[in-house]
């Protein structure tokens, strides 16, 4: 699969995760919208998949100090309008998590000793302080398992769909599964599946012309929150 300096279907990607991630997160402005959780399953694996396009680009080695910064800087941004928005919230936003995630599947792409001691310290990080991330530590590996069946045939995708669901707590949907729950089979489903739909999109979809999604789209993270925030002051 070759990504072309402006990939159409890699911009159609970022945007439907960005509506995926909108959808889940509009469960907590105050209506009785639990099964929105099942698109919202759909957002993190495919900002993942949009990660690893990056870096298989031939331009990757480039782009990767500058592409991890912005992560850094929008992740210290998001905090204050996530914890604002979201109940309680017991881990931090998802940005430090894709943020070690870009560093262990760079690590694992290159060789130099520099990239492969950050990918070591950020696994360590993501093991110790697990409860602490978004998606925990299987949710850091998940760019790497997106990376490796890159450009593999399309059922090799069900490996990420494992990693993107042992990063969504399995045992929870599992067990409300059990007793027949809709919302929890469904997302059991489309964590599974949802590397393979994003491969598929971005291999098909090629031709598509959305707008081009660029770095002003970091904004986008911490304004939705501010946003639906907005909305649950007025509605409540």
């Amino acid at each position: 699969m070759h990504l072309s300096q402006r990939d159409g279907a890699l911009d159609l990607l970022k945007w439907l995760a960005l509506l995926s991630m909108l959808l889940d997160h509009l469960r907590y402005v105050g209506f009785s919208v639990d099964w929105l959780y099942v698109p919202g399953r759909l957002a993190f694996p495919w900002f993942c998949l949009a990660m690893a396009a990056n870096l298989a680009r031939d331009d990757s080695r480039k782009m990767e100090w500058r592409y991890l910064g912005w992560l850094l800087l929008f992740s210290a941004i998001s905090e204050v309008p996530y914890r604002f928005y979201i109940p309680d919230p017991d881990t931090f936003n998802v940005m430090p998590t894709l943020a070690l995630g870009l560093l262990v599947a760079r690590g694992w792409q290159d060789s130099a000793s520099v990239a492969r001691l950050l990918a070591l310290a950020a696994l360590v990080v993501a093991a110790v302080f697990s409860e602490r991330l978004m998606f925990g530590f299987f949710g850091v590996l998940l760019p790497l398992a997106m990376l490796l069946v890159f450009r593999r045939p399309w059922y090799f995708s069900l490996l990420p769909g494992l990693v993107c669901l042992a990063a969504n707590q399995w045992q929870v949907l599992l067990e409300s599964a059990r007793f027949g729950n809709s919302v929890a089979i469904l997302g059991l489903a489309t964590c599974l599946f949802a590397p393979m739909l994003g491969m598929f999109l971005l291999r098909h979809g090629r031709h598509v012309r959305p707008p081009p999604m660029r770095r002003w789209a970091y904004v986008l993270y911490p304004a939705h929150f501010v946003l639906l925030l907005a909305i649950r002051q007025i509605i409540a």
